[in-house]
């Protein structure tokens, strides 16, 4: 089967089914029509119209924010928004730039505001190639439930950084020690726009490298994670073209690990699709 298959099942967005979420003139989201309809019955929060929801929340951040968290509140007991996490997203017009109010992560896709968060790849060499660390997905995750995952991945929120965020998850997730972790090399990012039930993940994804030791074994602490396995990467490679096991954004970070260490060459007559497939997510 074809790796391009996963690039195309994480860019789903179709821009006729959605209009922008505004404050002022920035868009900070995008709404599926539906779930603008939904917004009409707020008029203190929202304006709604054919094209486009407004927020007009007059104060500051922490007001604009509030007033949302009550919105929110009231689609979790509607079912509209599936489950509260209890987790804040801050929500900006670009990556770095001072955010305009915070979200309760479960409400993040019904408003369509960009999410960014962080993927580890662990890796080693075996003496016969590269070999990859890879976690399995706890089966009661509402998200990709028992599916398989990098050594270490998490959603950057709570007003944390994207290396904050790393240390945080890999400490949780794998147990990875400060003096290790702090060795991880940023090597990009990649980017989709997909349909889901409740509205649309816009997400960017930072990647890093880790080499780690022989004797290295990651240990989960937070119950995400419910086994570990080292496995040559080719064949994490070829189980992604094969398979569905991997959860549905992993399978672009181990694409891109493949384009980034030789495992996919210009030889490939998919490859140039698979470099700017990654990146289809729109202005950062």
């Amino acid at each position: 089967m074809s790796l391009l298959r996963h690039i195309r099942a994480c860019n789903t967005y179709r821009p006729e089914r959605f209009v922008p979420l505004l404050m002022g003139e920035t868009r900070v989201g995008l709404v599926r029509r539906d779930n603008a309809a939904v917004l009409k019955r707020f008029p203190l929060a929202f304006n709604v119209d054919a094209e486009s929801v407004h927020i007009v929340v007059p104060g500051d951040a922490a007001a604009v924010s509030a007033h949302l968290d009550d919105v929110v509140e009231e689609l979790v007991e509607e079912g509209l928004v599936s489950k509260w996490r209890n987790e804040v997203f801050t929500v900006a017009p670009r990556w770095g730039e001072p955010p305009l109010f915070s979200l309760d992560r479960g409400a993040v896709s019904f408003f369509g505001v960009r999410a960014y968060g962080v993927h580890l790849n662990g890796y080693r060499d075996g003496g016969d190639g590269l070999q990859l660390w890879i976690g399995r997905r706890n089966p009661v995750k509402l998200v990709a439930p028992g599916k398989l995952d990098n050594l270490v991945a998490g959603g950057i929120g709570g007003g944390l950084g994207a290396a904050a965020t790393l240390k945080k998850e890999a400490e949780e997730e794998a147990s990875i020690p400060t003096a290790l972790i702090a060795k991880a090399h940023a090597v990009g990012a990649v980017s989709y726009k997909m349909e889901v039930p409740q509205g649309l993940r816009d997400d960017v994804l930072f990647l890093y490298d880790l080499e780690v030791p022989a004797a290295f074994e990651p240990i989960n602490t937070d119950g995400e994670i419910v086994e570990f396995a080292r496995m040559a990467a080719r064949e994490v490679l070829e189980r992604v073209r094969d398979t569905d096991d991997f959860k549905f954004n992993v399978t672009l970070t181990v694409i891109d690990f493949a384009l980034r260490h030789g495992l996919l060459t210009p030889e490939d007559p998919d490859y140039l699709a698979l470099v700017i497939g990654l990146h289809r997510g729109g202005d950062y």
